[in-house]
């Protein structure tokens, strides 16, 4: 099975951001602008939380509240559940079921190192699944 570390090795380690002051009309023209569900919340070099599409949809948009004047920091999910490049795909698949979210923090030595969204994953299982596929055909046609 395939490591956190692998995958990120072909996907990149680039990360998108906010601070927790940001307004979350901000957070969403990122998202938008970086095509992403979800961005992480920093301080600094600091891993505070996370926002997604999501949370702006229950806690800002049915909430009738306003997104030019609501910090991120109200409503970011923390803190954030996180994975390290050890974990495997399949471990992370696991987290990302049983907690019932769609993106996932690395991190290595206090330091954020990516982030992966159920996609990534879901790709590197398809990719794996057919790797097997093919030897077992190989493995048959002798």
């Amino acid at each position: 099975m395939q490591t956190v570390n692998q995958l990120l090795k072909g996907k990149g380690t680039q990360v998108f951001s906010v601070a927790p002051s940001d307004s979350v009309l901000h957070a969403v023209e990122m998202m938008a602008t970086w095509h992403v569900g979800a961005l992480l919340v920093m301080e600094r070099e600091s891993l505070l939380g996370i926002v997604s599409e999501r949370d702006y949809a229950r806690k800002v948009i049915l909430k009738n509240r306003s997104s030019h004047d609501t910090p991120v920091s109200d409503i970011m999910t923390a803190p954030a559940v996180t994975v390290s490049p050890d974990d495997t795909v399949h471990r992370c698949m696991e987290i990302m079921t049983e907690k019932r979210f769609r993106h996932l923090p690395v991190m290595k030595s206090g330091r954020v190192v990516g982030m992966l969204s159920i996609g990534d994953l879901v790709k590197a299982v398809i990719e794996e699944q057919s790797q097997r596929i093919e030897q077992l055909e190989h493995y048959i046609a002798g």
